[in-house]
């Protein structure tokens, strides 16, 4: 038989989820952002799911044909748009709409030959310092852009460094507020934090269209601040492997590498098969949850490239072969939060979904 494990993409989970989206803004349109192949989840096992979308928003040319070869017909956004002049050749054969971020991209655009106009976002780098114009050269690339005859329409953007923190959004709105004051185009500023705590009360920040990442795969944004539980979201992903040993520790006994684990009673332990080369996190420590039989336990000594090790002191009849859920749904409705294991492991959910390893085999429900 195969190694016991797998993971499962729950396409109702991923519908559920863009609808929370729609219900903090009712009045915007949602990009679905599938970029990072959905964010782990593989962007055509996560499309049934997303469908509802008005929008895909990804990352590179391969990406947008995946979606296309899906059946998509209508926008795509590119949003750190084309690397080279010679890719908007088939961006126009493919439809897609840029974010422009930078002068040489307005430079391509202005010598692209096509017969078809494009769509375009031009990005505000309003303090997040990644991608986007200043404050100061935003309306004359603007202009640039609003000359051009392969230019159909412009839509205004930005991207918010602190919506999920104590910072907020309010000093980056004021400086898009003042920048695209008077301009003509749709807006497009929330991501998954800022449309779950600023959009159901801020107009301007649900604007014309929201981008719907993290929670569209039933991570909370703002985690621990709020869980998933807190915003209506539920899980898209569970990884879940079984118990292929036990062992029964005497006081002083170690676990794992480095024993670093010290069993200071008498204690049953379970091996799980599951390590970081499944995508689970090395450095996830001790007291990291994992559930077992649907009952929430802790991670004991040093995850090692295909096992882990966890206490079974709270599911004694546990043995070889008993469900353990490393994140995701559980059984009889158990729900342990990728968010929740991310954090014990100093990272963030995104990461554990991205790094699903490709030996893990994942089905669709």
């Amino acid at each position: 038989m195969p190694r016991p494990i797998a993971a499962t993409i729950h396409t109702g989970a991923l519908a559920h989820n863009l609808a929370r989206a729609r219900a903090a803004a009712p009045d915007a349109r949602v990009w679905a952002v599938v970029k990072a192949n959905a964010y782990g989840h593989g962007i055509e096992r996560a499309y049934a799911g997303l469908q509802a979308a008005d929008g895909f928003a990804l990352l590179d040319l391969a990406e947008a044909e995946r979606i296309r070869a899906l059946g998509w017909r209508g926008p795509v956004l590119l949003l750190e748009d084309c690397f080279e002049a010679r890719d908007l050749e088939l961006c126009s054969r493919l439809d897609l709409w840029h974010v422009i971020h930078r002068e040489d991209q307005i430079d391509w655009l202005s010598r692209h030959k096509t017969a078809r106009p494009q769509r375009v976002f031009l990005k505000l780098n309003s303090g997040m310092n990644r991608l986007g114009f200043r404050p100061d050269a935003y309306r004359s690339a603007w202009l640039r852009l609003s000359g051009l005859t392969q230019v159909e329409d412009i839509a205004l953007m930005t991207h918010f460094a602190d919506a999920d923190g104590a910072a907020g959004i309010g000093a980056q709105q004021a400086v898009f507020d003042a920048a695209t004051r008077d301009l003509p185009g749709e807006r497009s500023l929330a991501n998954s934090a800022a449309t779950l705590r600023f959009a159901p009360d801020n107009a301007a920040v649900r604007a014309d269209w929201v981008r719907a990442g993290i929670m569209s795969y039933g991570s909370a944004p703002d985690f621990p601040a709020h869980d998933i539980a807190a915003w209506g979201l539920e899980p898209a992903m569970t990884l879940r492997a079984e118990l292929i040993a036990t062992q029964a520790l005497r006081a002083g006994d170690t676990v794992g590498y480095g024993s670093r684990f010290v069993a200071d009673a008498p204690l049953r332990i379970g091996v799980v098969a599951c390590g970081y080369a499944d995508g689970y996190p090395r450095l996830a420590p001790t007291g990291t949850p994992v559930l077992v039989d649907g009952v929430r336990c802790r991670l004991v000594g040093r995850v090692s490239m295909d096992m882990l090790t966890v206490d079974l002191t709270p599911v004694p009849g546990a043995g070889v072969g008993s469900e353990v859920t490393l994140w995701g749904r559980g059984p009889a409705g158990s729900v342990l939060a990728v968010d929740e294991v991310a954090h014990a492991a100093g990272t963030i959910g995104y990461e554990l979904m991205c790094a699903l390893a490709q030996r893990v085999p994942v089905s669709v429900d």
